[in-house]
C-alpha cells in the first residue's frame, strides 16, 4: 500500500481526528496503561497492525513524570511532539538514519491512543503510523517505506515523489503513476527503472512487491504509454526516417499489414500473418486481457516475453497507422528462446507455428503452479467418463487463451499383436497434422552413357516403383534406349569419380533425389556370347570393356575424349581401367606426344608410382583399383575441352511429368483416422504382456477446437529419401463439415459446432531446399481476402485462394464466428469470414 509518511493535509485531518482529552488519570494507573499496552511486544508481530513513532526524548521524560509520583511536579513533559524526527515541517518527512531507542520508541497503537487522549499531539503534527509488514524470513515494524520518483516518459524533468511499502505491489506503483498524470484505463501504460549504473530496465511483472523487485528509495520510475500506432516511445524505429514521416498520417485498414523479411524470414511472415487473423486470438491482445494473465514465473515459459513481444507486434499491425513493420525484436526474442531459429536460415513455417504457439500458452498460462497429474487408461470406462477425466486433467495444468482457442481432443487407440490388449486414452491436441495420399510411383532422373564415345550421355526421366530395385531402374531405362538391363551398370557419381557403383538388388531407397547417377551400357556378365543389342553404337565388338569396366577413350593419340556431366576430367580424375585401344576407324597418326599418361591409384589418388605398359596394353590393379589420367598440358589444351566434357543431350521423356490427380482434404482426414502399424523405431510397451509390440494405432477425433489448425504433411523424410509432395490438396472454403469425422456423440441442437469457414492459409512454394512462404488471409473486420508476401500484401478472390502450394489451412468454426460478429443498429448485415474481395482487386503473381 502507499504510504506517504506526513504532510499538512494529513497533520490536519488527523487534527480534527483527535479525540476529547480525557481526565487524566493518576501517575500509577497511566503507568499501568501503558506497560500493560505495551505487553504486545512480548508477543510476535501481527502483519498490517499500526505502531507509532514518539520522539525518545519526550517518552523518557514522560517515564520520569509518571515515576515521580507528583503531578504538580517540574517534570511533567506537556504535549507529545515529534518536530526532532522530522527533516522539515512543511512536508513532514521523517529524517533519514533514525534510530529506535536513541531517536525514537515504537508504541502499540493503545498505546499511542492513551498518551493523545492525556496529553495530546503538538498543534499541525501528523501522528507517525507505521505498519507491521512481512519480508522474507522476518515481520518487522516498516519505519522507512521506500521513496521512489515517479516521471512521465515525455517528461523526464519534473519527478512526482510518492512513498511505498516495500511490500507494495508494482501494480500500485503504475496506478499511483496513472492516477498522478491522468493517464486513462483505455490507455496501455508500463513501467521503467534507471538502475545505478544509469541503464534502464523494465519491470515486467506488475504482480510482484516493491521489495522484491529490489526498488530503493530515490530511484526513478519511468511510465510510458503505448502509441497510437502500436509502437512504444522507447522502441527503436527500424525504418528509414524518410519511411516513417512517410507513414506518420498513414491510416489503413487494420490488420492489413506487411511484415519486412529479414532475410529468409518468410516462414515466420506467413505463420504471424496466419495467427494475426484469428479473431479471438487477436481481440485477446488488442483488449489487452493478456496483460492481467501474464505469467512470469512459469519454468516451462519464456518470462512472458514471448507474448509481450507478439502483442507488441499485433498492435502495430492492426493499429492501421502501418503498410509493413519490420518484426526485429519478434525475431530476436524467437531466436533467443528457440536456438534452431538463429540466424536467417529458412525454415518451415509449421515448425515456427508450433513453437509460438507453445510459447504463448506457456507465457499465458493461468495455472501458475501445475499439480501432478497421472494418466489414466479407460479400462473398459465408457468414453464420454474418460474423455471428461482427460480434458479436465488437461485443463488442471493446461489452461491459457491458446487452449480456449487451439485445443481439441482425440481418442487414441492401441492394439497389442501379441496378447490383443486394447489400450484407450484421450489426449489433448493443438493441431492436426495430416497426410496425404502417398503415390507409389517415382520420378528418377538418370544418364544413360552409350558405348559409343562419340555420343553424349543422354538423360532420362524415369517412373519406377517407390519401394523398388536397382533392378527395376534398368529395366525402365531398357524401355527407352533398347540396350538389355543385364548390360547396365548403376553408378552414384559424385566429385568427377565413381562414387558407388550399385548392385541390382540394392533398394532404389539408398538413391537420393540429389544423386548423380549414371548407367552405362556394359558387356554382360560372366558371358562371350555377341552382342544383341545397341550394335549401332559400336563399329568394332573387340572395342567392349570387359565386365564391370567402363570406357575412358584412348591412351593412343586419338581425338578428344567425350565424357558426361560430372565426369569431365582436369589435370587428374580416376576411373576403373580399360585396355582397348581407339576404335578401328580412328586415323592413325605419327606419334608424337602421349595425350595423357596412366598410372594405378587408390581412391585417395595416391600411387606406388607403377606405369602404364604399352606393350601390353594393360595393368593389375588388384590392390589399386584406379588409374589417374595425367594430361600433358599441350595436349590437354589442344584436345580436352572441358565444357564438351560436361555436355549430354535431354531424351524426350525428360518433358515428362508424373501426373497427379487432386485430393480433396477430406481425404487426408481419412487418412489421418486410418489403422495404421507403428515403426519399429517408435514401438508401444504393452503393459500386459510386458514387452515393447509393433501395435496398430487408431486416432479418432473427439472434441475439435474453435480455431482448428490443419496441417497438410507435404515434406516426407525417410532414412534414405525426402521430398515435397505437391499434391493439389481441394479443400473448401466454407461449410467444411466434420460431423462424419468426430466420433463424440452429438447434439441435434449444435449442428454449428461441426462446421468450419476457412480463415488462412500458409503457402509454401518451391521444392525442399530452397522455397517461398506466403499467407492468404480473411480480415476479421472487412471480411476481404488478401495475399500477404513479406512486406507486400494485396486483395484477392477466393478462387484465387486454392493452390498445390497451400500446407497449413486454418479453420474457424461457425458458431465462434457468429458470436464475434460485432452488434450494431445497421439494417446491413455484418462481413463474415468466406467474404470475397471485389472482382477487379489485384493479385501478385509469384509463380
Amino acid at each position: 500500500m502507499a504510504a506517504v509518511a506526513a504532510d499538512p493535509a494529513a497533520a490536519d485531518a488527523a487534527e480534527d481526528r483527535e479525540p476529547q482529552r480525557e481526565a487524566m488519570p493518576g501517575l500509577e494507573s497511566q503507568r499501568r496503561q501503558i506497560k500493560n499496552s505495551e505487553s504486545g511486544r512480548e508477543r510476535p508481530l501481527r502483519t498490517g497492525e499500526s505502531w507509532f513513532l514518539v520522539e525518545q526524548h519526550w517518552y523518557k521524560q514522560w517515564e520520569l513524570y509518571v515515576q515521580g509520583g507528583d503531578q504538580d511536579s517540574s517534570t511533567f513533559p506537556g504535549c507529545i511532539n515529534n518536530a526532532k524526527l522530522f527533516e522539515d515541517q512543511v512536508n513532514w518527512r521523517l529524517k533519514k538514519g533514525l534510530v529506535e531507542g536513541e531517536d525514537y520508541v515504537l508504541l502499540p497503537e493503545a498505546a499511542w491512543h492513551y498518551l493523545v487522549s492525556w496529553y495530546g499531539l503538538e498543534h499541525g503534527q501528523p501522528p507517525i503510523e507505521r505498519k507491521v509488514v512481512e519480508l522474507p524470513g522476518i515481520q518487522k515494524v516498516e519505519v522507512y517505506p521506500v521513496e521512489l520518483l515517479l516521471v512521465q516518459h515525455s517528461d523526464m524533468d519534473t519527478p512526482f515523489t510518492a512513498q511505498f511499502s516495500h511490500t507494495a505491489s508494482i501494480d500500485l506503483v503504475l496506478r499511483t503513476a496513472r492516477e498522478q498524470f491522468l493517464v486513462s484505463p483505455q490507455e496501455e501504460a508500463r513501467l521503467w527503472i534507471k538502475n545505478a549504473k544509469g541503464s534502464f530496465e523494465r519491470l515486467c511483472n506488475t504482480r510482484v512487491t516493491v521489495f522484491d523487485a529490489a526498488l530503493k528509495t530515490g530511484q526513478l520510475i519511468i511510465m510510458e504509454t503505448r502509441n497510437k500506432d502500436g509502437t512504444w516511445p522507447s522502441a527503436q524505429p527500424h525504418a528509414t526516417k524518410s519511411a516513417s514521416e512517410e507513414d506518420k498520417n498513414f491510416q489503413g485498414q487494420p490488420g492489413i499489414c506487411g511484415l519486412t523479411n529479414l532475410g529468409n524470414t518468410c516462414f515466420m511472415n506467413s505463420a504471424l500473418q496466419c495467427l494475426s487473423n484469428v479473431p479471438q486470438l487477436t481481440e485477446y491482445f488488442l483488449k489487452n486481457r493478456y496483460l492481467e494473465e501474464l505469467n512470469f514465473c512459469n519454468p516451462l515459459g519464456m518470462k512472458g516475453e514471448i507474448a509481450e513481444a507478439y502483442a507488441d507486434l499485433v498492435k502495430q499491425a492492426w493499429s492501421g497507422h502501418h503498410r509493413s513493420i519490420v518484426p526485429h525484436m519478434f525475431k530476436t526474442k524467437v531466436g533467443h528462446f528457440a536456438s534452431q531459429f538463429l540466424g536467417f536460415q529458412q525454415h518451415d513455417s509449421q515448425e515456427l507455428l508450433s513453437f509460438l504457439l507453445d510459447g504463448l500458452h506457456e507465457d499465458l498460462n493461468r495455472v501458475k503452479k501445475k499439480e501432478y497429474v497421472e494418466l489414466c487408461d479407460a479400462a473398459g470406462r465408457p468414453d464420454q467418463e474418460v474423455a471428461q477425466e482427460a480434458w479436465q486433467n488437461h485443463k488442471r495444468r493446461n489452461d491459457s487463451v491458446i487452449v480456449d482457442t487451439f485445443h481439441g481432443l482425440f481418442k487414441s487407440t492401441l492394439v497389442c499383436p501379441g496378447c490383443g490388449n486394447v489400450s484407450v486414452t484421450f489426449d489433448p491436441f493443438c493441431y492436426l497434422s495430416v497426410p496425404l495420399p502417398v503415390s507409389y510411383k517415382r520420378v528418377m532422373e538418370v544418364f544413360f552413357v552409350s558405348m559409343d564415345p562419340r555420343r553424349k550421355p543422354e538423360q532420362h526421366r524415369l517412373v519406377v516403383p517407390k519401394k523398388g530395385k536397382i533392378s527395376d531402374l534398368c529395366v525402365a531405362l531398357a524401355k527407352h534406349t533398347g540396350v538389355s538391363p543385364e548390360r547396365m551398370m548403376v553408378a552414384d557419381v559424385f566429385s568427377h569419380r565413381f562414387y558407388k557403383i550399385y548392385q541390382l538388388e540394392e533398394s532404389l531407397s539408398s538413391i537420393l533425389d540429389r544423386d548423380d547417377i549414371f548407367i552405362r551400357y556394359v558387356t554382360r556378365p560372366n558371358s562371350d556370347d555377341e552382342d544383341d543389342g545397341d550394335e549401332k553404337d559400336m563399329e568394332d565388338k573387340d572395342n567392349i570393356p570387359k565386365p564391370g569396366h567402363v570406357a575412358v577413350g584412348s591412351s593412343q593419340d586419338s581425338g578428344p575424349e567425350q565424357a558426361g556431366p560430372s565426369s569431365g576430367v582436369a589435370g587428374r580424375s580416376r576411373a576403373p581401367v580399360d585396355n582397348s585401344p581407339g576404335p578401328s576407324h580412328w586415323p592413325q597418326r605419327a606419334r608424337r606426344k602421349h595425350l595423357f599418361t596412366l598410372q594405378t591409384v587408390n581412391s585417395n589418388g595416391t600411387s606406388d608410382r607403377s606405369t602404364f605398359n604399352e606393350d601390353t596394353h594393360g595393368v593389375s590393379f588388384s590392390s589399386q583399383p584406379y588409374i589417374a589420367i595425367d594430361w600433358e598440358p599441350e595436349m590437354k589444351k589442344r584436345y580436352y575441352d572441358e565444357v564438351e566434357a560436361e555436355g549430354y543431350v535431354k531424351h524426350d521423356c525428360v518433358g515428362y511429368v508424373l501426373k497427379k490427380a487432386p485430393v480433396r482434404l477430406q481425404e487426408c482426414i481419412e487418412l489421418f483416422t486410418t489403422v495404421e502399424t507403428l515403426e519399429k523405431e517408435n514401438p508401444w510397451y504393452c503393459p500386459s504382456c510386458k514387452q515393447h509390440q509393433l501395435a496398430t494405432k487408431k486416432l479418432d477425433l473427439w472434441m475439435l477446437p474453435e480455431t482448428l489448425i490443419i496441417h497438410l504433411k507435404r515434406f516426407s523424410y525417410t532414412k534414405f529419401s525426402r521430398e515435397k509432395l505437391d499434391t493439389l490438396v481441394e479443400f473448401p472454403i466454407r461449410d467444411l463439415d466434420f460431423s462424419e469425422f468426430v466420433i463424440k456423440p452429438q447434439s441435434e441442437s449444435a449442428p454449428e459446432l461441426y462446421k468450419y469457414d476457412l480463415i488462412a492459409v500458409s503457402n509454401h512454394y518451391g521444392g525442399l531446399r530452397d522455397g517461398h512462404y506466403t499467407t492468404f488471409a480473411c480480415n476479421k473486420d472487412s471480411g476481404q481476402w488478401h495475399y500477404f508476401d513479406d512486406s507486400s500484401v494485396s486483395p484477392v478472390t477466393e478462387n484465387q485462394i486454392e493452390s498445390k502450394a497451400a500446407y497449413v489451412l486454418f479453420y474457424q468454426r461457425q458458431d465462434v464466428a457468429r458470436r464475434l460478429q460485432p452488434q450494431t443498429g445497421s439494417s446491413d448485415p455484418p462481413a463474415t469470414p468466406g467474404c470475397s474481395s471485389p472482382p477487379n482487386s489485384e493479385f501478385m503473381d509469384v509463380n
